[in-house]
């Protein structure tokens, strides 16, 4: 009976840590424009820790000028990212309280900008979309747009078009 006991507390234990990075089905981050040289990208995160940057302008270069608009978009780059780095996010996005957060935050003193998406799919089917102007609606969204950010830099990402 100890043993019985053993196992299926083991098994209880192990179903709880493993939920939670399965508790999304896709994490998406975009980052929009503003009136400089902001990079403009969007990031898409699976569940299996695959995940693609659809990048336009500046997400793995520098703007010099205006004429750098008309360049071509940057293109599609994929990775894994790294283990880490997952749990991470992970952490950060339920320790955000997601679903407690608004749908929008504006910063309506200033005009140039730039605008962050963070669209969430839950494995439940719910979803929750932020659309924050200014990125910074608050701290912990904050924390997460900067570390979604910083994974331009220090991940492996391959041009795949």
């Amino acid at each position: 009976m100890k043993y019985l006991f053993t196992i299926i507390f083991s098994a209880f234990l192990f179903s709880c840590t493993t939920q939670n990075s399965n508790q999304y089905s896709k994490i998406q981050y975009e980052a929009g424009a503003c009136f400089g040289f902001c990079p403009i990208f969007k990031m898409t995160i699976n569940p299996n820790r695959t995940a693609v940057i659809e990048a336009e302008h500046f997400t793995f270069s520098e703007g010099n000028s205006k004429a750098d608009f008309s360049k071509a978009k940057e293109g599609t780059f994929k990775t894994t990212i790294k283990e880490e780095d997952f749990s991470k996010i992970i952490f950060l996005l339920e320790n955000a309280d997601l679903k407690s957060l608004k749908d929008q935050y504006k910063n309506r003193n200033v005009s140039d900008l730039p605008t962050s998406y963070l669209r969430i799919n839950f494995a439940d089917g719910t979803s929750k979309n932020i659309e924050d102007y200014g990125k910074n609606g608050t701290p912990k969204l904050a924390e997460i747009y900067k570390f979604m950010e910083n994974l331009r830099s220090n991940q492996t990402w391959v041009k795949v078009n």
